[in-house]
């Protein structure tokens, strides 16, 4: 098509991500940001820390954006896509209504938003959101001008973010001693949630038994699973596993934690087992802490050789991917008929939240979806 590469009506890409810190003296100020409103006291937090203070007190999450910004402007300028990309965060600077303050300063009046999350789930999506609506209420109140801004769809199971996490996968178990290779479990891990968040999920009619979180996650893991038997000739068997699980125990949270499923899987006889993050982007704390640190400590006490796979990161299929969800929001805003490109058997998920999609137990308003007040 003649205009293949038209963002139009889009003039600007937003990376929405969560944040992290850039050194020592960081640490607890970014905690206290995340933790806003919950009465957890300084000395807590100074404990929680310890795991940032393993690493320098610097999170690697904004090292990983910067190099997915490169990674999406070397992709968008070797293809003639002239959009400009912009990074806002949650929790820490560049923050995100900063942002969107520089943002409307330079002109720009339709962003697409890329969040670093790829599934659906309240603290993945809709909190974005609502992050969103507080920056613009901000910009009103300070008579700014406010931009359309619009999210795009979530990419789980697109080839540019599956194609990725499969040579991770392969490359892992190649790493594996040969005795052992070839009976090797998977275990498919993801960040853990409250049951009630998993339960409410996605749009309404997905809601409960995990909603579109776990089903998301179970799609993935299934594309992956089959391309690595598809290649290697082995089925390698799997399961879906949780880790980085926070707050009070008696609230109950997806199960099983990664650590706790190494010790049964151990207990069967299992020889090795493939760790496979594919719930990141990319090696942010809960990576680098909860699998390379705590469930590889686990791993070893038990005699167990693991090994961890690659995230998606920066990889080129990943910044393509991005290129080809913006072309297709864009084309699909320009009121084209299009074919969404996706894996598995969910199909491309919605462009537009809808009302009840992945709610908060206190509602609140929420940009870039069809409750947005931000139309």
């Amino acid at each position: 098509m003649p205009d293949a590469l038209d963002a139009t009506p889009y003039d600007a890409l937003l990376l929405l991500s969560f944040g992290g810190p850039e050194g020592p003296d960081d640490v607890v100020p970014f905690l206290e940001n995340v933790t806003r409103g919950r009465g957890i006291p300084k000395e807590r937090l100074k404990e929680v820390g310890q795991h940032y203070f393993r690493f320098g007190g610097i999170s690697p999450i904004n090292g990983q954006n910067r190099a997915l910004i490169e990674a999406l402007r070397e992709d968008f300028a070797g293809h003639g896509l002239e959009l400009p990309v912009y990074w806002g965060n949650r929790n820490w600077a560049p923050y995100l209504t900063d942002t969107l303050r520089e943002m409307v300063a330079d002109g720009r009046r339709r962003v697409l938003v890329l969040a670093t999350s790829a599934y659906a789930s309240y603290s993945g999506c809709r909190q974005y959101r609502e992050n969103l609506a507080d920056a613009l209420a901000t910009l009103r109140a300070e008579g700014l001008e406010l931009p359309r801004i619009d999210k795009l769809r979530h990419y789980f199971n697109h080839p540019g973010f599956v194609e990725p996490m499969i040579d991770g996968v392969l490359r892992s178990l190649a790493d594996l001693p040969e005795d052992v290779r070839d009976r090797a479990h998977i275990a498919f891990s993801t960040h853990s949630i409250p049951l009630a968040a998993a339960d409410t999920s996605g749009p309404v009619e997905a809601h409960g038994e995990g909603g579109a979180y776990v089903e998301e996650h179970l799609d993935v893991a299934r594309l992956i699973a089959a391309a690595v038997r598809e290649r290697t000739g082995v089925d390698h068997p799997w399961r879906l596993v949780y880790q980085s699980r926070s707050g009070a125990p008696h609230i109950p949270w997806l199960e099983p934690d990664i650590c706790d499923h190494l010790e049964e899987r151990h207990a069967a006889g299992v020889p090795a087992v493939v760790m496979a993050p594919i719930g990141f982007v990319s090696d942010h704390m809960e990576v680098l802490y909860d699998l390379d640190t705590e469930a590889t400590a686990k791993a070893e006490e038990l005699g167990l050789p693991v090994r961890r796979s690659a995230t998606v990161g920066a990889d080129p299929r990943f910044a393509a991917a991005v290129r080809e969800l913006i072309l297709e929001r864009a084309a699909i805003e320009r009121g084209q008929d299009i074919t969404p490109c996706a894996l598995g058997t969910l199909g491309a998920s919605h462009n537009v939240c809808p009302v009840g999609c992945c709610p908060s137990r206190a509602p609140r308003p929420a940009a870039a979806g069809a409750d947005s007040p931000y139309a």
